[in-house]
């Protein structure tokens, strides 16, 4: 058993549960380290205030066999990174498995290296896929290769509990989700969009829509320059 070097990017404005669900399943893989990189070391602030302290800079960092990406309305800015865009692809073309929660799709994406590969992301954002070359798929974890992609937030658990079989075994995934208790009973069937009400549906997309539209005029711009 080669011991494992897991690592998760973190910028400002990411969803904390993109990052703590994962971690709470990759963080207990046997015989593996985990750790936290960023452009500095100051801390980073999830986008309800949720303050995150990096264990190292994306300099300091080692080749990672599992590289974590999550997202968060920060993946706007972090695209025009790039410094931070370099990082990624150079991390995610040498490591074992790359897997990225919510819209940490759409930054793995705009590396050009998700051109031709099946994934997933939020679905508010699942729609700008294509534009990076993805093929979309309304799934709640998609695997193609080396890549996972799990969709909107909660989806980290079970696209974690995925990685943590591929790498350590299906016993070991199991046993990790029996210590979490995760047995989900939700008290609404309102998770998806082909689930929720029509009118909590438009509430929601009402709500995203500004983000999503400079979203996708930032990915027009950006797929334009990617490498065919």
């Amino acid at each position: 058993m080669a011991h494992l070097n897991i690592g998760s990017v973190i910028f400002p404005d990411i969803d904390q549960v993109d990052l703590s669900g994962p971690h709470e399943v990759l963080s207990r893989l046997p015989d593996s380290t985990w750790r936290l990189y960023a452009r500095s070391l100051n801390p980073v602030t999830d986008m309800k205030g949720l303050r995150f302290l990096p264990d190292a800079t994306l300099e300091d960092a080692p080749q990672l066999d599992v590289l974590h990406i999550p997202g968060g309305f920060g993946v706007d800015a972090a695209m025009q990174d790039p410094v931070l865009m370099a990082w990624l692809r150079r991390q995610a073309e040498r490591a074992q498995l790359v897997f990225t929660v919510c819209t940490g799709a759409i930054l793995l994406g705009a590396t050009g290296l998700l051109r031709g590969r099946r994934a997933t992301t939020h679905w508010a954002s699942h729609h700008l896929l294509p534009l990076l070359g993805a093929i979309p798929v309304d799934e709640r974890v998609v695997e193609d290769g080396p890549f996972v992609t799990a969709a909107g937030v909660t989806s980290g658990f079970d696209g974690a509990l995925r990685v943590a079989a591929r790498l350590r075994g299906e016993d070991v995934a199991q046993g990790i989700q029996l210590y979490m208790q995760y047995d989900p009973e939700p008290p609404f069937a309102a998770g998806s969009p082909g689930k929720a009400p029509p009118r909590v549906v438009q509430m929601a997309r009402d709500a995203f829509a500004p983000v999503v539209t400079q979203r996708e005029a930032a990915l027009r711009r950006l797929a334009a320059a990617l490498p065919a």
